[in-house]
């Protein structure tokens, strides 16, 4: 890459003393984007703007590992880049958050720029905080108030995924061997550096799991008890069962089986007397 004195200028903003474009080696990474991950999570454009301002300066490191050892190289520039002929699974223009990052050539890091340059250290991955973790169908924010749509169904159409905004830190990048994000990968980080905050968060994220498996467990027994009384479950009927929350689907449970005992009690006939053929009464010793 060619290296332009404006983009020393930038980069020397963040050393001790002004380094030549022989002591640099300078790379363009692409962070993170506005698509859906492996996670089925996706920045809002809105998360990507702040992003870019937060991500000037930031370290990049090895699989999130904070050790200072681990440090390699700085971003000193970052842009946005919109692809109009490329649309998201959310029906976004595809959109990302590219930067440019420098190391200083030494005889330590000369592998590693033949790795980067070879194409073998490709893969990177971001770690931010962020405050609106809100679902993409119904817009509850989820670690507030959980929902019972599911991430990767679709809802009238759309898919339902997890949108990530109000980006209040960006800690740093990393080089990975598998992202979250398939064009760059990105891992989220939602706690905080107090510890018992972070206690609190991990029990919160095992409680919504526990709810969400119970919801699914709830919701199956649902569409059986309509099966069984009906012969068929109905396309109709089945989205709402999707969109119902937890205690809609016990109620609704409760009613189809109050139904079914019903039923089954309607076709019991009562116990009639019948006068046997064989019957051997006159015969019996008394």
């Amino acid at each position: 890459m060619e290296i332009t004195p404006e983009m020393l200028t930038q980069l020397n903003t963040f050393t001790r003393r002004e380094l030549t474009a022989d002591e640099v080696y300078i790379f363009r990474v692409r962070l993170c984007d506005n698509e859906i991950d492996r996670d089925g999570e996706r920045f809002s454009l809105e998360s990507l703007e702040k992003m870019k301002e937060l991500f000037l300066g930031r370290t990049g490191i090895f699989d999130h590992d904070p050790s200072g050892e681990k440090q390699t190289a700085r971003i000193f520039q970052t842009e946005l880049v919109t692809e109009k002929d490329k649309t998201t699974k959310a029906g976004e223009c595809y959109t990302s958050l590219c930067a440019y990052a420098y190391m200083v050539k030494t005889s330590g890091n000369e592998d590693l720029i033949r790795e980067i340059d070879g194409g073998i250290k490709k893969e990177v991955s971001v770690s931010v905080s962020a405050a609106s973790k809100r679902c993409s169908i119904c817009g509850r924010d989820k670690r507030i108030s959980p929902c019972c749509h599911i991430s990767g169904e679709e809802y009238d159409g759309k898919v339902c995924h997890t949108v990530l905004s109000d980006i209040t830190d960006a800690y740093e990048w990393s080089f990975v061997a598998v992202p979250a994000q398939r064009n760059a990968g990105v891992t989220k980080h939602y706690g905080s550096s107090d510890s018992k905050a972070a206690e609190i968060n991990t029990e919160l994220i095992r409680c919504k799991r526990l709810l969400s498996d119970i919801e699914d467990k709830t919701r199956r027994e649902v569409m059986k008890l309509r099966f069984f009384r009906s012969g068929k479950t109905e396309k109709a009927f089945s989205r709402i069962v999707s969109k119902m929350e937890l205690s809609e689907l016990l109620e609704l449970k409760e009613e189809l089986l109050q139904m079914e005992e019903k039923n089954f009690s309607s076709q019991l006939s009562p116990m009639q007397k019948t006068e046997r053929k064989d019957d051997l009464s006159p015969f019996c010793t008394r």
